[in-house]
């Protein structure tokens, strides 16, 4: 799938800076996973991009977990692999390309409900959003959670309010609202049953 096939969408061979050691500065990914995920999960990370996440997401989870990079471009689940490679964290990582209008979870086998799913600046790429909300809700385990953060440059505050009403709709509950670097960020959760 062509990235142009769908408005908004970061191109692979523009997201070098989307993984550099400056970006860390901004936003730590260690620092900001914090208390989220732990060893044992089952994680998503949703527009994974070249794996700025994934990577920390890998290491949280250790040998017992897993993490799903989902993106939709092969060009980018390339970039995670090779890096995941590099890193000794490769039997971690499960790469999944997804479609612009599914996750497609259904097609990776063996996943079971997700403990937690990560939307870092992503949901404002998605045509569908009140759509991947729902997606994202059905594969979470009851108490399972979501963190999404989109880029304030990008989502303004009307937007955002949009995106937590798609979210709520979905049936999550706004349970924090972390403080992340130049975004909008919410943590929300999937209720126990």
């Amino acid at each position: 799938m062509s990235p142009a096939a769908v408005p908004y969408v970061c191109e692979a061979k523009h997201a070098g800076w989307l993984a550099t050691p400056a970006r860390r500065l901004i936003t730590d990914p260690s620092r900001m996973l914090r208390g989220l995920v732990g060893p044992g999960d089952v994680v998503m990370d949703v527009g994974c991009g070249p794996g700025f996440f994934t990577l920390p997401l890998a290491e949280a989870v250790g040998d017992g977990g897993s993490v799903i990079a989902v993106d939709l471009q092969s060009a980018m689940l390339e970039k995670v692999g090779r890096r995941a490679g590099k890193s000794g964290l490769a039997t971690r990582i499960r790469l999944h390309q997804c479609g612009p209008d599914s996750l497609g979870l259904e097609d990776v086998e063996g996943v079971g409900p997700l403990d937690f799913v990560l939307a870092f600046w992503m949901i404002h790429e998605v045509p569908g959003r009140a759509r991947l909300l729902a997606e994202v809700f059905r594969a979470l385990r009851p108490g399972g959670r979501l963190l999404a953060v989109e880029p304030r440059v990008h989502v303004g505050s009307d937007e955002w309010t949009g995106t937590l009403d798609d979210a709520v709709a979905a049936g999550f509950v706004v349970v924090a609202r972390p403080r992340v670097a130049i975004s909008r960020a919410a943590l929300l959760e999937r209720p126990a049953a």
